[in-house]
Protein backbone atom coordinates (compact mmCIF):
# COMPACT_ATOMS: atom_id res chain seq x y z
CA UNK A 1 0.00 0.00 0.00
CA UNK A 2 1.44 3.16 -0.72
CA UNK A 3 2.37 6.09 1.63
CA UNK A 4 -0.51 8.23 0.49
CA UNK A 5 -3.17 5.81 0.62
CA UNK A 6 -1.92 5.39 4.35
CA UNK A 7 -1.95 8.50 4.70
CA UNK A 8 -5.23 8.87 4.10
CA UNK A 9 -6.68 5.93 5.77
CA UNK A 10 -4.64 7.26 8.91
CA UNK A 11 -6.32 10.69 8.57
CA UNK A 12 -9.57 8.76 7.94
CA UNK A 13 -9.63 6.42 10.40
CA UNK A 14 -8.78 9.01 12.95
CA UNK A 15 -11.68 11.65 12.23
CA UNK A 16 -14.48 9.63 11.49
CA UNK A 17 -13.94 6.45 12.98
CA UNK A 18 -15.32 4.20 9.94
CA UNK A 19 -16.79 0.63 10.26
CA UNK A 20 -15.91 0.45 6.37
CA UNK A 21 -13.11 1.98 5.32
CA UNK A 22 -11.65 1.37 1.31
CA UNK A 23 -8.94 3.75 -0.36
CA UNK A 24 -8.14 3.19 -4.20
CA UNK A 25 -5.66 5.00 -6.06
CA UNK A 26 -6.28 5.17 -9.68
CA UNK A 27 -3.63 7.86 -10.36
CA UNK A 28 -2.16 5.11 -12.82
CA UNK A 29 -5.37 5.76 -14.65
CA UNK A 30 -5.13 9.05 -15.39
CA UNK A 31 -1.21 9.14 -16.60
CA UNK A 32 -0.63 12.27 -18.69
CA UNK A 33 -4.04 14.10 -17.59
CA UNK A 34 -3.17 17.93 -17.05
CA UNK A 35 -4.17 17.86 -13.42
CA UNK A 36 -1.71 15.00 -12.66
CA UNK A 37 1.44 16.87 -14.02
CA UNK A 38 2.12 17.40 -10.74
CA UNK A 39 2.28 14.69 -8.79
CA UNK A 40 -0.99 14.80 -6.89
CA UNK A 41 -2.93 11.88 -7.07
CA UNK A 42 -6.70 10.66 -7.86
CA UNK A 43 -8.18 8.68 -5.41
CA UNK A 44 -11.47 6.83 -4.53
CA UNK A 45 -13.01 6.35 -0.91
CA UNK A 46 -15.77 4.11 0.12
CA UNK A 47 -16.49 4.71 4.06
CA UNK A 48 -19.22 4.07 6.35
CA UNK A 49 -19.74 5.78 9.72
CA UNK A 50 -21.98 6.74 12.48
CA UNK A 51 -20.63 10.27 12.26
CA UNK A 52 -22.72 10.90 8.78
CA UNK A 53 -26.20 9.57 10.33
CA UNK A 54 -28.44 12.55 9.68
CA UNK A 55 -26.27 14.35 6.95
CA UNK A 56 -26.52 15.25 3.71
CA UNK A 57 -24.54 14.32 0.72
CA UNK A 58 -22.59 17.21 0.87
CA UNK A 59 -21.61 17.72 4.58
CA UNK A 60 -20.51 13.99 4.12
CA UNK A 61 -18.04 15.21 1.63
CA UNK A 62 -17.22 18.43 3.57
CA UNK A 63 -16.15 16.39 6.97
CA UNK A 64 -13.74 14.33 4.15
CA UNK A 65 -12.07 17.21 3.12
CA UNK A 66 -11.50 18.45 6.21
CA UNK A 67 -10.33 15.03 7.96
CA UNK A 68 -7.75 14.66 4.93
CA UNK A 69 -6.90 18.49 5.77
CA UNK A 70 -3.64 19.62 3.70
CA UNK A 71 -3.65 16.66 2.01
CA UNK A 72 -6.65 17.37 -0.21
CA UNK A 73 -3.56 20.48 -1.46
CA UNK A 74 -0.04 18.42 -1.15
CA UNK A 75 -1.36 14.91 -2.11
CA UNK A 76 -4.79 14.39 -3.81
CA UNK A 77 -5.62 15.91 -7.20
CA UNK A 78 -9.26 14.32 -7.34
CA UNK A 79 -11.35 12.52 -4.89
CA UNK A 80 -14.15 10.07 -5.53
CA UNK A 81 -16.06 9.79 -1.98
CA UNK A 82 -18.69 7.28 -1.40
CA UNK A 83 -19.77 8.11 2.12
CA UNK A 84 -22.93 6.44 4.23
CA UNK A 85 -23.79 5.98 7.30
CA UNK A 86 -24.35 2.11 8.62
CA UNK A 87 -27.87 1.42 8.31
CA UNK A 88 -27.38 2.32 4.49
CA UNK A 89 -25.43 0.09 3.50
CA UNK A 90 -27.08 -3.34 2.22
Amino acid sequence: MSARVEAIRARLSAALAPQELVVEDESHRHAGHAGARDGRGHFRVHIVSAAFRGQRPLARHRAVYAALGELMQTDIHALAIDARAPEEVA
